[in-house]
């Protein structure tokens, strides 16, 4: 009978308990914890990503006049500095044409800031699965953008590049121009 009451003496001893519970659940917690904080951080990136192409795209579409280099390059900053971001950022600005008589789509101009390649004059051919329905010799600015996204804590989200891509129809004037001669 005696191992047998000390065994039950054993199983109602609670001492220590906490300590090993802690120790065991403060590192799930805390790893946790890291988990849900990085991808909070990734959707928030994401989301400044992207408000800040239609921001960018917004600010294009109101131009009345023609956009310059200088320009573009201001937009540039302006993404660097609305994702509060050190990391490499990229943007590519294009205008597209629709032609309803040849049904087909041409890149007026095409202008880029980064390492990133310019859509070649005439040929929306990358685009046209991703443009919307348009009028007869409607022009749309579209704004891509990339930026690299590297997590705050390793927990198995790897480094990755956010890309958006933004449409938007020209609002006081029927067509946004660039002026490279600046």
């Amino acid at each position: 009978m005696q191992p047998i009451r000390r065994l039950r003496l054993f199983r109602a001893e609670q001492s220590g308990t906490v300590t090993i519970e802690a120790v065991i659940m403060l590192p799930i917690l805390f790893w946790a914890f890291c988990a849900l904080y990085t991808f909070f951080d990734a959707y928030r990136y994401t989301s400044i990503a992207h408000k800040t192409a239609y921001t960018i795209s917004d600010a294009i579409s109101r131009e009345t006049n023609p956009i310059d280099d200088a320009y573009l390059d201001g937009q540039h900053g302006l993404m660097s500095f609305l994702t509060r971001s050190s990391s490499t950022h990229r943007m590519r600005v294009t205008v597209v044409r629709h032609d309803a008589n040849e049904d087909e789509y041409l890149v007026e101009w095409s202008q880029v800031r980064g390492p990133v390649t310019a859509h070649p004059e005439g040929d929306a051919s990358a685009l046209v699965d991703q443009l919307p329905t348009m009028v007869d010799e409607e022009r749309m600015i579209v704004v891509e953008t990339w930026s690299d996204y590297e997590p705050p804590f390793n927990i198995g989200l790897a480094d990755t590049t956010i890309q958006t891509f933004v449409f938007t129809r020209p609002r006081f004037a029927p067509q946004v121009l660039f002026d490279a001669s600046t």
